[in-house]
């Protein structure tokens, strides 16, 4: 990457930044963020490689949307910022966040074969098409050769080879379930195997 486009990239975050701030000054001192710019800056970090800037970033998200559930991209992105900032058990817990948020997106970093599961999907961000058009990162890229290494040792430790399988097994309950009482009690089961991870 050359200076200038160092440059190009770090003025877009200092742009994204006032336009929080002015977000947030325009609600009365609550954040809106309707069109999503939070989830921006992770993204704009990995290319500049600049670690330590992103996990400030992911603390100040942290601090100011603290129920935000993110979207499938942006977990996978906090999960490089805490992996290459040696965050080893936060970066382990994000990344299986990011996998509740779309089970097929490890695959497809990892340049496995994506093969639908039948199950419940709750939006187009769980499905396996999501990875395959929008999803850009790789582990053919060199700056995340480690991250890659790692997650792949992650993903086959039994704790979370146990609790993905959990966590499918009810997914695919839900889609078969009708009754509101028992969905919401799968749908709490689900909520629970994720945080307790």
């Amino acid at each position: 990457m050359t200076p200038k486009q160092e440059e190009r990239i770090r003025k877009k975050i200092k742009r994204i930044k006032a336009d929080l701030a002015a977000d947030k000054r325009h609600w009365g001192g609550q954040y809106h963020d309707g069109g999503g710019l939070r989830y921006l800056p992770p993204a704009l970090y990995i290319k500049l490689g600049d670690y330590t800037g992103g996990l400030r970033y992911l603390n100040w998200f942290t601090k100011n949307f603290s129920d935000d559930a993110g979207f499938p991209d942006f977990l996978f992105e906090c999960t490089i910022i805490l992996f290459k900032s040696k965050r080893l058990e936060k970066a382990e817990k994000m990344a299986f966040r990011t996998f509740c948020s779309n089970t097929y997106l490890f695959d497809k970093f990892l340049g496995k074969p994506v093969f639908p599961i039948d199950k419940e999907e709750y939006s187009n961000l769980d499905k396996p098409q999501y990875v395959n058009e929008f999803f850009e990162y790789s582990h053919a890229d060199e700056a995340l050769f480690d991250f890659a290494h790692w997650l792949n040792g992650v993903i086959k430790t039994e704790k979370f080879k146990a609790a993905a399988s959990a966590f499918i097994e009810v997914q695919k309950k839900l889609k078969r379930e009708h009754n509101p009482k028992k969905r919401k009690e799968l749908y709490d089961l689900a909520r629970k195997i994720e945080l307790e991870y």
